[in-house]
């Protein structure tokens, strides 16, 4: 059988390295900060995560493609990442989910790739100078070119990116949603019952009773979880639900967040309005929110003066607030707290960090190039709840002075593991709690 020659293409880094391979995805030019991620699996998750916007994708697994792509599996409307690079590309796959290949996935959302280049040498060059921004071509082979071109890219330091990826204008999920997208698993993992108070040893909840679990829900009149004894009759007669029936309300500053954490909130019985990044706060408050979400994203929060603004009103309203990555950086400077870039930065779904109040060790997924200085952390302002075990980074909080906490990890995974999603239980734990209390 008669194979074509594949096309050439060349990778270069601002610091003068040049490494040749082959053409794979759409054929032209593209550049980024190059960084890696160290997953064996989900490589469409990552490819999808609005965190990756701008950035050229190195995966250390060397075998990609092999499963094809599945529309279900993306976290977010198209690609994010600017170009990949992987040690051996697979134009055909083996699985009975998939909708189709890798390859016409990268053609069609136009991500310029290279194949066949030896990623763990280029991962430990990495590692020892530290991140440096590169460029992809399969359009010229003139290295020199492309080394000042990789040289001129603009640095991530200082780079406002949250407002490229946001969506234009709020949108409302409910957990009937979830179960429409999702039949076949929204009661899989993660069940959806009220949280209870969460084991100190185990940092898991614990579920006495019965509880309940999501089935719909509706605009008109009450936002209900109909309770795991009550059926569909008796909430057509007109019952009024319970308290810890109400649907609650959680408003979610869309930096760039990921599907799956939409899910999780649907999956625990949530409503959830998503607002643009850059949505006037007087906007928010008119949907009547019982919490506070702020997403995960791309580049410097320190540009970021307009979501530093919501985040300081949001605290002003007492109500509970929870933030993820950059989310998470954001909420610890608006204390005071610094945020810096980080020599490399942490990607993949194998990150061990230390819950500190429970002496407990999760596995998380992470994916994130800056990080909150743990220096300008001071015992008045906030609790330095968790800690990378790999380099002692600074993973999570816990503020004093407001109703919130934060991390800088992923709970939601996917990919990865789930050893964490326990803190959306504890989200929804604080506003149950925070309603209770104000009546």
């Amino acid at each position: 059988m008669h194979q074509t020659k594949p096309d050439k293409a060349i990778l270069a880094l601002a610091d003068g390295t040049v490494v040749h391979g082959h053409a794979i995805g759409h054929r032209g030019t593209t550049g980024g900060e190059l960084c890696f991620n160290t997953s064996m699996t989900g490589y469409q998750e990552i490819f999808t995560d609005p965190s990756y916007h701008g950035q050229l994708m190195m995966m250390t697994y060397p075998h990609i493609g092999n499963y094809g792509v599945s529309s279900r599996d993306d976290e977010a409307r198209k690609v994010m990442i600017s170009g990949l690079i992987v040690r051996a590309f697979s134009h055909h796959y083996s699985n009975p989910m998939a909708d189709g290949d890798l390859e016409s996935y990268l053609q069609r959302n136009r991500i310029v790739g290279i194949t066949g280049i030896d990623t763990r040498k280029l991962v430990r060059h990495i590692r020892e100078k530290g991140v440096l921004n590169a460029v992809i071509s399969s359009e010229t082979d003139n290295a020199d070119e492309l080394v000042e071109k990789a040289k001129e890219w603009p640095s991530m330091v200082g780079l406002e990116l949250a407002s490229k990826v946001t969506r234009n204008e709020p949108q409302t999920f409910k957990p009937a949603d979830f179960e429409d997208l999702f039949p076949q698993i929204s009661q899989s993992a993660d069940p959806v019952v009220p949280v209870e108070p969460v084991d100190a040893f185990t940092g898991e909840p614990q579920f006495p009773g019965s509880g309940a679990t999501p089935a719909g829900s509706s605009d008109a009149g009450h936002d209900v979880v109909r309770d795991a004894g009550q059926s569909a009759g008796q909430q057509a007669a007109g019952q009024q639900p319970s308290d810890q029936q109400q649907l609650l309300k959680i408003a979610a500053l869309d930096y760039g967040i990921k599907q799956n954490i939409i899910n999780s909130f649907l999956k625990r019985g949530c409503k959830l309005r998503v607002f643009p990044a850059q949505a006037d706060f007087d906007t928010i408050m008119e949907w009547q929110p019982d919490a506070f979400f702020f997403s995960n994203g791309p580049g410097d929060p320190n540009p970021m003066d307009y979501a530093l603004e919501t985040v300081t009103k949001a605290k002003e309203t007492g109500k509970p607030m929870f933030g993820i990555c950059l989310g998470h950086q954001l909420m610890a400077m608006s204390e005071g707290m610094e945020v810096m870039k980080m020599f490399v930065g942490h990607r993949g779904a194998n990150q061990p960090v230390k819950n500190l109040r429970r002496g407990r060790v999760e596995i998380t997924t992470q994916n994130h190039g800056f990080a909150v200085d743990p220096d300008t952390v001071t015992d008045e302002i906030a609790e330095i709840t968790h800690r990378n075990l790999n380099d002692g980074t600074l993973e999570g909080l816990n503020f004093k002075r407001f109703n919130g906490f934060s991390v800088q990890y992923h709970p939601e995974a996917s990919p990865g593991p789930h050893d964490s999603s326990y803190l959306f239980d504890e989200f929804v734990d604080r506003i149950r709690k925070h309603k209770e209390e104000n009546k």
